[in-house]
């Protein structure tokens, strides 16, 4: 809020919608993180996948959409005395071979989607579960993931790189199929994870503990779906948007050149025509 009001002072405008995401985001991270999801995710498998899904894929949709680092840029003041402010990290940081590694589409949707694989079917799981700092380092890990991963997908926050629109739309369904896959493995699996933590919390309420679990792998389906989809969906606009842009601007270059490109190009193919007719 402080840089959009630093922004409003020195005269310049930042859309309001984008506040109110950022916004969203943030109330959604702190219920997910204080709310009931934290506390019956220690019980219950299918809040724990709500908390997870949520974390993951509908927080970090809403951040994104708020560009904090496009704002953060437009609002810090430029150093020129050679020395490092808050403004030259995030641009060394968003421009250091780290960060173009970890933005590299494919990376970004490797460490997305493998997350989940590697994360339930591995002792990491029962650490988060255990251990207070393996808790809180599931809650950072899949937040960060799901913001690079959506930021690289729907993200106007500047990158090294901007993955071309096709290649999102095959990495979104990539995912989607994916989600869809281990999410009906957990609601047809007779194997309950984390047995000695879920079989043996003792209560006497609700579920018993593999329907649960079968009730959070539709959860996995069905959470994972919806903001896919939406991305899905925001990438096609932008890529309509984008080839708009470039037609016009190619009709304006037209018009500014009296159609020299065309032109040139007729000319080309009517001197080949010419040197083709003797060989008749």
């Amino acid at each position: 809020m402080r840089a959009t009001v630093r922004l409003h002072r020195r005269g310049d405008r930042w859309p309001v919608l984008r506040t109110l995401s950022f916004v969203v985001g943030l109330t959604i991270l702190f219920w997910v993180t204080s709310g009931s999801p934290a506390i019956y995710g220690q019980v219950l498998f299918s809040a724990h996948m709500v908390a997870h899904m949520t974390l993951t894929m509908i927080s970090p949709m809403f951040l994104v959409l708020g560009a904090p680092v496009t704002l953060a840029l437009r609002s810090l003041p430029s150093r020129t005395d050679g020395t490092r402010g808050p403004r030259e990290w995030i641009l060394w940081i968003v421009h250091s071979p780290f960060g173009r590694f970890i933005t590299n589409p494919v990376v970004a949707a490797v460490n997305f989607a493998g997350s989940i694989l590697v994360f339930y079917y591995t002792p990491f799981f029962g650490f988060s579960l255990q251990e207070h700092l393996g808790h809180e380092f599931m809650n950072v890990h899949f937040l960060l993931t799901g913001y690079i991963f959506a930021s690289v997908m729907i993200g106007i926050d500047p990158l090294p790189r901007k993955a071309l629109y096709p290649l999102r739309l095959v990495i979104l369904l990539a995912t989607m199929a994916f989600h869809a896959f281990i999410g009906v493995a957990m609601t047809s699996s007779e194997s309950l994870l984390q047995a000695s933590w879920f079989g043996s919390t003792g209560r006497d309420w609700g579920p018993s503990a593999i329907a649960d679990q079968q009730i959070g792998g539709a959860v996995m389906w069905g959470i994972g779906e919806v903001p896919t989809v939406l991305m899905a969906v925001a990438v096609a606009v932008m890529w309509s948007r984008t080839d708009a842009k470039e037609t016009k601007r190619l009709d304006r270059k037209a018009d500014l050149n009296d159609e020299a490109e065309l032109k040139a190009w007729n000319r080309m193919y009517e001197e080949l025509a010419e040197n083709e007719e003797p060989r008749r």
